[in-house]
């Protein structure tokens, strides 16, 4: 019997990625957690809103003939801006955190496209304005559970899917070298890492975790093809001299993760 449910992604550098979809569980606790923050801040809002309104409203009064005009444009500005923030909320976190909102980090899920890749400002927006669609009668709910790839409107429109952030495991331990260490502070001054992607940088994180169970060919020829494409799009003219294809993804690795990705 199958607990989980999971989908294999597979780079233009012929490396399978393979995760697991969040589920309705951990989504329900990101949503949880993400609905207790949005409360807090709408409250805050509200509040604020109330001060400035009344006030408003006062020094108006006596200057309109018609005043109840004026108190339903600022309940309708005070509805407004209250959806914009709670739509806002969700496109800026999943775009500014990589597929992730405060409760998706707790809950250790992330919303990725349907190729695996990281998902941008379209896609979140996309996801955010049918959250309320969703929302209705559980309809987002019912479509998860009942979904081989557990999608809701908002996913099935913006083409992406909910996972399982990756956590290391006994077979996929990551180890730097202390050579790496020495090279990645050297391919800091002399090499633009600024020019990795997030998509590039998985890339490399996915080999060096499961490079292990690689066999030897397999293992070298990979290797010495990331490596050569990473020469590529960080401006070095050749692989550093007696450095293996697998050191210098270690220190491109160390070099990436100073902004956390």
């Amino acid at each position: 019997m199958r607990f989980f449910n999971r989908i294999t992604f597979q780079t233009p550098e012929s490396v399978e990625l393979e995760f697991t979809l969040a589920g309705i569980g951990n989504r329900a606790l990101a949503l949880l957690i993400d609905y207790t923050v949005l409360a807090v801040t709408l409250l805050i809002f509200f509040l604020t809103w109330t001060v400035f309104s009344t006030q408003l409203f006062n020094f108006f009064e006596d200057l309109i003939t018609n005043a109840q005009n004026l108190g339903l444009w600022l309940i309708a500005i005070f509805l407004l801006s209250a959806f914009a923030i709670y739509i806002s909320y969700f496109v800026f976190f999943e775009t500014l955190w990589f597929g992730q909102t405060p409760g998706k980090r707790v809950a250790k899920i992330r919303v990725v496209r349907d190729d695996g890749r990281l998902i941008g400002l379209q896609q979140a927006t996309l996801r955010a304005l049918l959250r309320p669609f969703d929302e209705t009668l559980f309809i987002g709910a019912f479509l998860i559970m009942l979904g081989s790839r557990e999608k809701r409107l908002g996913d099935l429109a913006a083409g992406t899917i909910v996972i399982q952030a990756q956590t290391p495991t006994a077979s996929a331990t990551l180890t730097i070298s202390e050579q790496a260490k020495i090279l990645h502070e050297q391919l800091v001054q002399i090499a633009d890492l600024s020019s990795l992607m997030p998509d590039d940088f998985a890339i490399i994180r996915e080999y060096l975790q499961r490079r292990g169970a690689m066999s030897l060919k397999a293992r070298a020829s990979l290797s010495l093809k990331l490596a050569e494409q990473v020469v590529a799009i960080i401006n070095l003219e050749k692989l550093p001299e007696v450095v293996t294809p697998d050191i210098f993804l270690e220190a491109i690795y160390l070099g990436y993760q100073k902004p956390e990705f």
